[in-house]
């Protein structure tokens, strides 16, 4: 099964794709992880990805678009999947579709997480990212072993400004605008269902496994 779930920053989809990815024996792919062992490795899309991110800037979609296609191409991919934090634009959608079609496999579900702006404010305004590996951490959810430093890297741990109330509302205006096109996308193709996101975490990961059954 070939699984895809949207939400905007702090919906909670990378908990979710993995609790999902354990029930239906399936890999979770993240872009977010991806991008962090390619960077870790060394390879050469790793390398590129960390000049764009060093100087602030949007990892290009070429770049995320063929760590992505090259893990979908793995063998324990080939049972099947749950991508988290990719596709976030029609083109990548796109791009995604027409890798798939190569190896004669479609997307079976998208599933679209609802949470209000208020819920997302909270639990987005105690975030840190490691400066280091960009893996990120929450005060209250996902708390580091080790205040103001990285479990993985050692790498400092620090709160970047879009990260107060008032730049997360901005966030989430924009990505619910740069969404809507995608969300479009696949609902005009028949696959996308809604799951709300603000009970608890078993109980959307029971909704999110009733949307893909």
């Amino acid at each position: 099964m070939h699984i895809i779930l949207l939400g905007p920053p702090g919906a909670g989809k990378g908990t979710q794709a993995k609790s999902m990815s354990e029930s239906l024996g399936i890999v979770h792919i993240s872009s977010g992880d991806l991008l962090r062992d390619h960077q870790v490795r060394g390879t050469e899309l790793g390398n590129t990805a960390r000049s764009y991110m060093q100087q602030g800037l949007l990892v290009p979609d070429e770049l995320i678009i063929g760590m992505i296609e090259e893990r979908i191409r793995l063998p324990d991919a080939q049972v099947g999947y749950v991508l988290d934090g990719f596709p976030r634009t029609v083109e990548q959608a796109q791009a995604l579709e027409k890798a798939l079609e190569d190896q004669g496999e479609a997307i079976d579900r998208v599933v679209n997480i609802s949470v209000s702006e208020e819920e997302l404010v909270l639990r987005l305004g105690g975030r840190w990212i490691c400066r280091q590996c960009q893996r990120p951490y929450h005060e209250v959810n996902s708390a580091p072993r080790k205040q103001g430093v990285c479990d993985d890297c050692g790498g400092d741990l620090y709160q970047r400004e879009d990260d107060v109330p008032e730049a997360v509302s901005r966030r989430i205006k924009v990505f619910a605008e740069q969404t809507a096109p995608l969300i479009r996308y696949y609902r005009e193709k028949g696959n996308l269902v809604g799951v709300d996101g603000e009970g608890s975490i078993e109980a959307v990961r029971e909704s999110l496994l009733s949307a893909v059954a």
